[in-house]
């Protein structure tokens, strides 16, 4: 299964139902089920599913602050931003450690 880094402020937010765009600057195919990953915490936290990837203009990503909860566009270092649409998320009661590959940034496949 695929597994999706993701830094605690914004997982924190998706887990809890706040935050269900994902913004990342680039595409992704992937839809369905996937766990998520804590960034530096080494565990899986929890999953949810992908359910879309919708590429934003200025206007629509300011206008959809509601749904990815970044208050500022320019704290984005992407010249391009998708939102990776998120449905169904689950915080695990226990997390479970993974054996994080070398170079891994984005995905792991556990």
């Amino acid at each position: 299964m695929k597994v999706l880094i993701i830094k605690k402020q914004w997982l924190d937010l998706i887990l809890s139902g706040k935050k269900i765009w994902e913004i990342r600057g680039s595409n992704t195919k992937t839809r369905g089920k996937i766990e998520l990953i804590q960034s530096g915490s080494g565990l899986v936290v929890g999953c949810c599913e992908i359910v879309d990837c919708i590429e934003l203009s200025y206007c629509d990503f300011q206008n959809s602050i509601n749904k990815h909860q970044v208050k500022i566009v320019n704290d984005l270092p992407y010249k391009r931003k998708y939102a990776w649409v998120i449905n169904n998320p689950q915080k695990y009661e226990t997390p479970r450690k993974y054996k994080h590959p070398i170079g891994a940034i984005i995905w792991v496949k556990v």
